[in-house]
């Protein structure tokens, strides 16, 4: 006859010192008697938080709308605070601002849209023509390293696939964004009521931003209104320079391009350069590929000269534009800016591309305002009061 079951001491189970099927047996028995529970409050948040998120999701659209709004209120409070500085109403220097905003932008569309239009619909045209150019040039070097250089280059680079792909990819790009309006009628209305918003912000900023933070227990309240203006002013700074870089190197592309013997394409590829240079990083490089395949096809000198060109103004707005007029706006490190732009890309198209960096820099200034900040001020006065003790510990001296 076997002998019973004893407990060991200091266990947390009872073991079977018999076998070990008992073993099993006991541990499932324990585990059967386990049960989940869930409280109702728990269950509710639950569901709370699906639907929450479902209706997120129904109103994307309406949510790009607000975050593009934030963005353009950020951009023009400076020239609006300068105004109530002269005593003009709050909301009098926005209609100003934005009326002379929407007048530049017309007159520029009109002066300059039919010929920009006209270039581009010229070089999708002769697009299959350029890209075959290159596959001579690609096959005449190849056929120095190997002898079967034509099928080793029609293999790399098909003419007709690469062509497809070149318009299919930014077709897909547009229509990304495109989507989220649905259709002219809905991005131009999705234009208005983004001003009109950001008109309001702007206005009566300071009654909305008390209508937010009051929602949050003090302190938390009063240190979040606090943060409005460095958010404000570093997502204005960054989208303000953006812009205004991207004009002056569109400038320069289309003087230089001219001026290098492709006038027929210079205000076209001019316009691509300074749109694709609103995207940092991978922008630049997008702007200078159509002009270096115009170059290709050119032949001689030409495409030396704008290669040149571009490796000026890459470095022109490295070192001297963006240090000057973008600045340290953004305020984190570059890879973390390359994969907001790349986010924002993969989900909002060329939209995301222009907003999310901006919205990126916002919300690092909150955590370093109201994160980061704090912990160095706090490891630094533990610092200084762990040294001042060690200071007044009395000094023990070796005896003789």
């Amino acid at each position: 006859m076997n002998p019973p079951l004893q407990p060991i001491v200091g266990a947390d189970l009872t073991l079977n010192i018999l076998g070990k099927p008992a073993l099993l047996d006991y541990i499932y028995l324990i585990m059967s008697e386990q049960r989940i529970t869930i409280s109702l409050p728990n269950l509710l948040l639950i569901i709370a938080s699906s639907l929450l998120l479902v209706l997120l999701w129904q109103l994307r659209s309406l949510l790009v709308i607000l975050m593009i709004s934030v963005v353009l209120a950020a951009s023009i409070v400076p020239i609006v605070n300068w105004a109530e500085t002269m005593r003009v109403p709050r909301w009098l220097a926005v209609i100003m601002v934005y009326l002379t905003l929407i007048g530049g932008f017309s007159g520029t569309v009109v002066l300059i849209g039919p010929t920009v239009i006209e270039q581009i619909e010229l070089l999708l045209r002769q697009l299959p023509l350029y890209v075959e150019n290159l596959e001579t040039v690609a096959t005449s070097l190849a056929s120095r390293l190997t002898d079967d250089a034509p099928t080793f280059v029609s293999q790399l680079l098909d003419t007709q696939s690469l062509t497809n792909w070149l318009i299919r990819s930014s077709q897909q790009l547009v229509l990304r964004s495109y989507s989220l309006t649905r259709g002219i009628l809905g991005g131009f209305f999705s234009l208005v009521l983004a001003l009109f918003i950001s008109g309001y912000m702007v206005a009566d900023s300071d009654t909305l931003i008390k209508s937010l933070v009051q929602f949050f227990p003090k302190p938390w309240d009063e240190r979040l209104a606090a943060q409005a203006t460095p958010i404000a002013q570093r997502m204005g700074s960054y989208i303000r320079g953006r812009f205004l870089v991207s004009g002056i190197l569109g400038i320069f592309i289309t003087t230089g391009l001219s001026i290098l013997g492709m006038p027929e394409f210079s205000l076209g590829l001019g316009a691509i350069a300074g749109v694709t240079n609103l995207i940092p990083f991978i922008g630049p490089v997008l702007g200078a590929i159509p002009a270096l395949i115009v170059a290709l096809a050119k032949g001689g000198w030409v495409l030396l000269w704008v290669l040149l060109l571009f490796v000026f103004i890459q470095n022109l707005e490295t070192y001297v534009l963006d240090p000057l007029l973008v600045g340290s706006s953004v305020g984190v490190h570059p890879l973390y800016q390359l994969l907001s732009v790349l986010g924002g890309v993969q989900v909002l198209g060329i939209i995301g591309a222009v907003i999310v960096p901006p919205w990126f820099a916002g919300v690092a200034a909150l955590i370093e305002n109201l994160y980061l900040k704090p912990k160095l001020r706090s490891e630094h006065r533990e610092i200084i009061n762990q040294s001042k003790n060690n200071s007044d510990l009395p000094s023990i001296t070796p005896s003789a």
